[in-house]
């Protein structure tokens, strides 16, 4: 069965029960909460029919990727929100729609999920907090989604600082640049995302809605606060990303510039030996073999002091020595 109805009266603990969608739930005191898990449709058809839904809304529930919203309607709010959870160092998001009215609450998501489980969950704490109003629910649901944002953060801060330290020591691969850059795409799209959550608390915190008492003001302000620090850490990340690139890739010109002098220090010190070998053994009619041995000996040790000083000089100067360079 893809739908659960819970009641919630203030006085009995509130349970999950199969529910056909047929008959409204709807109690004398209290609120239902209704949470349907629907892939086709079918089931938020029902919803639709029984509690009289705004076809636009279903339709928007239905959409396969649908950007975080409030939508006011006669009788009730539609509130589109977006789930985020790393799967194999990806953000995956996960639609989760709300159907806000007085006395009933009902979330929509389109396949069986990990934070569908933890969202039925909820049901006891609603109870243990004696919550009068189904706002509540979409505090909680908010309130849940907007907690699971902040370890997505933490670790890709964590990873691009371990990235950073080996930065250091050795050239990142092209595994862990692409790895950058993946990481500065999902940065970038999840704070569109936060740009949309904010919104969304926003209204609900702040505007005159007919579903939303100004006792749950104050609990939407809470999450858009929550979004707030979020959104500052998701700068910090992209900061961290844009620094970590800029310097692999100075640290990349500094080791190729390193190699271009150690080649033209190793090419300078070889071409005095051969530019006097090949005065000797080619410009001379009589050729290197009419020349006694000291003359020879004098040859071949200036060829070495030359050598020999260039060797020093050029070490000096950190040329043969990469990354040490003045």
């Amino acid at each position: 069965m893809s739908i659960l109805a819970a009641v919630h009266d203030g006085n009995e603990v509130a349970r999950w029960m199969e529910w056909d969608g047929t008959t409204a739930v709807v109690p004398e005191q209290g609120f239902a909460w209704i949470d349907v898990v629907d892939a086709e449709g079918d089931d938020i058809g029902k919803l639709q029919h029984t509690f009289g839904l705004h076809e636009l809304a279903v339709e928007d529930s239905m959409s396969a990727s649908q950007l975080a919203k409030v939508d006011l309607y006669d009788d009730h709010i539609f509130v589109a929100v977006k789930a985020a959870a790393l799967s194999d160092s990806r953000i995956e998001y996960t639609d989760i729609n709300i159907f806000l009215a007085e006395r009933r609450i009902i979330t929509v998501c389109r396949m069986e999920t990990a934070f569908g489980h933890r969202l039925r969950e909820q049901i006891d704490r609603i109870g243990a907090k004696k919550m009068v109003g189904p706002e509540f629910v979409a505090h909680q649901v908010l309130d849940l989604i907007v907690d699971d944002y902040f370890p997505i953060v933490q670790m890709f801060a964590d990873e691009v600082l371990l990235m950073e330290k080996r930065l250091l020591d050795s050239s990142l691969g092209r595994e862990e640049i692409s790895r950058i850059f993946q990481l500065r795409r999902e940065t970038i799209h999840f704070k569109r995302v936060l740009t949309r959550m904010s919104d969304v608390c926003n209204k609900l915190a702040n505007l005159d809605l007919p579903c939303v008492s100004n006792g749950a003001k104050p609990y939407f302000r809470d999450v858009l606060d929550h979004l707030a620090r979020i959104d500052a850490m998701s700068d910090g990340l992209i900061d961290v990303i844009r620094t970590a690139m800029e310097a692999s890739s100075l640290l990349e010109e500094q080791r190729q510039s390193a190699i271009t002098r150690q080649l033209a220090a190793w090419a300078a010190i070889l071409a005095i030996p051969t530019a006097i070998s090949g005065i000797f053994g080619m410009n001379f009619v009589s050729g290197p073999s009419s020349l006694t041995t000291w003359e020879s000996l004098t040859i071949f040790g200036t060829m070495a002091a030359i050598c020999g000083f260039l060797y020093w000089r050029f070490r000096r100067l950190g040329w043969l020595r990469p990354g040490k360079a003045n």
